[in-house]
């Protein structure tokens, strides 16, 4: 028999010991209570700055020369954030980078989200990325994010994670009354200006109309000094209340909000934390507005990646022009940390199974995403998919292929393309979920673990 002719697949846990298994969960309870932890892109970035402050990190700028070893941080308008291990390589030879991105889909409000309906204030919502809106009824919200009134004085809101605040919810209507919307599409019959979310009930007896809505926003004021108006210059997102938990019998998966894409930003930034001096500078880099089509100046759109590592090569080889930037990225590597759709049973006519991820299989590889012919897809070349195996390979660490269902089915988008514009060998690597885009997530301890181990060999690499 020759060795390895055939491709098999294995659950990760199928030939490991104790004490890997007891690692394994340990690591996975540590990013079980981040994610609980930092459910919005601002809370992962405060998060994500205190991790590399306790390895040794500094602030980039100020700055005025960086030598191999050094461990730097810039922070992209409180959302966005890059870390730097420098290499003993001149960095014009490239960099090593793991890209994630760090907003999920959820519920933003509106600018102007506070009214009364018949004795009920309500706040609008304008959902934010693709969700499936029936599953955001009828659970548990919680209110986070930031108000920042006129004179620019920032106010952190975050209310309904801790047991003695109060939560939020989307009423449904209640089985009795729904023959109707029973017969009707789900896109018909979820209608996204319904998504309108509970905060008051209480008549205060000192306005003159709207006495509910009145109350809600003095007890506002009253809190955070906040009026109605100041809406208009906020970011605040619903998001689901609840806590990531242990999922199973056996503990194997973790359920929770936010696998997209925290799963791999947060395994991202633990390998960068425990890199020590590569041979070519390690970078993690974490941004905003994927869910959307990655646009705006935190998105992996903007040119704000290539300016901070513009001023990275800059510190480092002591003067700059353009050329070293387009050489640095030219020879640089990327991969695109984003999860991928897990096989599920429960409905197999939307997978092609000798193409689909699967759960505890190890860490995704995903050639291509797009959609139906490809389409918003960079395509890893054969020699970088083989790079990538043989670094996995060599590091003991468990992987497989897929794709995002059947091909006039699935499809979907990451950063790699972004990425790969910029002339950067790139390759979407993830965690495989079920659920995804859903308020409850499911990813398996084994493929979160192979996460952190693969982003860490290919750093080192």
């Amino acid at each position: 028999m020759i060795d390895n002719l055939i491709y098999e697949r294995k659950n990760g846990f199928s030939d490991i010991d104790e004490k890997k298994k007891e690692r394994i969960f340990d690591f996975c309870e540590e990013y079980r209570l981040a994610i609980t932890k930092a459910k919005t892109e601002r809370e992962f970035c405060s998060m994500g700055i205190q991790l590399l402050e306790e390895a040794g990190f500094e602030v980039l700028d100020g700055k005025k020369a960086l030598q191999p070893g050094d461990r730097v941080y810039y922070v992209n308008r409180g959302k966005g954030l890059c870390a730097f291990v420098v290499g003993t390589e001149p960095i014009t030879s490239g960099v090593n980078i793991v890209g994630a991105h760090i907003d999920s889909p959820r519920l933003d409000l509106k600018p102007q989200p506070l009214y009364e309906d018949n004795g009920i204030a309500f706040l609008k919502t304008h959902y934010y990325g693709g969700i499936r809106k029936y599953q955001w009824y009828n659970i548990p919200l919680s209110l986070h994010g930031v108000v920042v009134k006129k004179d620019g004085t920032a106010i952190d809101i975050s209310i309904g994670e801790n047991d003695e605040d109060p939560i939020f919810c989307i009423t449904d209507l209640l089985p009795h009354l729904a023959s109707k919307y029973g017969t009707m599409k789900v896109s018909e019959a979820f209608d996204a200006e319904k998504l309108n979310v509970i905060v008051g009930n209480i008549v205060c007896s000192e306005a003159e109309k709207e006495k509910v809505k009145y109350g809600v926003l003095k007890l506002l004021n009253e809190k955070y000094g906040i009026c109605e108006a100041d809406f208009m210059s906020s970011e605040l997102e619903l998001v689901p209340a609840f806590a990531a938990r242990d999922l199973g019998f056996d503990r194997s998966m973790i359920s929770g909000y936010g696998h997209d894409d925290r799963v791999c930003a947060y395994t991202a930034l633990r390998a960068i934390t425990s890199t020590g001096k590569p041979s070519k500078t390690a970078v993690c880099l974490l941004v905003d507005k994927e869910e959307i089509g990655s646009m705006g100046n935190t998105g992996m759109q903007s040119r704000n990646f290539e300016n901070v590592l513009a001023k990275v090569c800059s510190l480092c080889m002591g003067s700059y022009n353009e050329l070293m930037l387009r050489e640095c990225l030219s020879n640089s590597a990327c991969l695109s940390a984003d999860v991928g759709a897990a096989y599920d049973p429960n409905f197999p006519e939307v997978y092609e199974r000798n193409n689909s991820p699967y759960l505890n299989e190890g860490l995704l590889l995903t050639k291509y995403t797009g959609a139906r012919g490809k389409s918003g897809s960079s395509d890893a070349s054969a020699e970088f998919v083989a790079r990538i195996r043989n670094i996995f390979e060599e590091n003991g660490i468990l992987w497989q292929s897929g794709e995002l269902g059947k091909t006039d089915i699935g499809g979907g988008g990451t950063i790699a393309q972004f990425v790969a514009n910029l002339d950067v060998d790139t390759i979407d690597c993830g965690v495989a979920l079920l659920g995804m885009h859903s308020p409850n997530e499911v990813a398996g301890k084994f493929d979160i673990y192979m996460a952190y181990k693969g982003y860490k060999a290919f750093m080192n690499s």
